[in-house]
């Protein structure tokens, strides 16, 4: 199971990315929640959701231009 408490898990682990990304601009995106469908809602069906993808290629495209 990758999903930890609700207390302070998120930033826990960007925190512990930080300790080695230096000066590397970087992000953490805590996206583990939603990653998972146990059942089918609405237009998404059970399993992998693929949320955040289309945000990402958006950010991609944005910042390529």
């Amino acid at each position: 199971k990758n999903v930890g408490g609700k207390w302070g898990g998120a930033i826990t682990a960007a925190q512990f990315l930080a300790e080695f990304a230096g000066d590397t601009p970087w992000v953490h995106l805590d996206i583990a929640g939603t990653s998972l469908s146990v059942k089918d809602r609405g237009y998404l069906v059970k399993g992998a959701t693929g949320v955040t993808v289309r945000t990402l290629v958006n950010l991609a495209i944005s910042l390529a231009k």
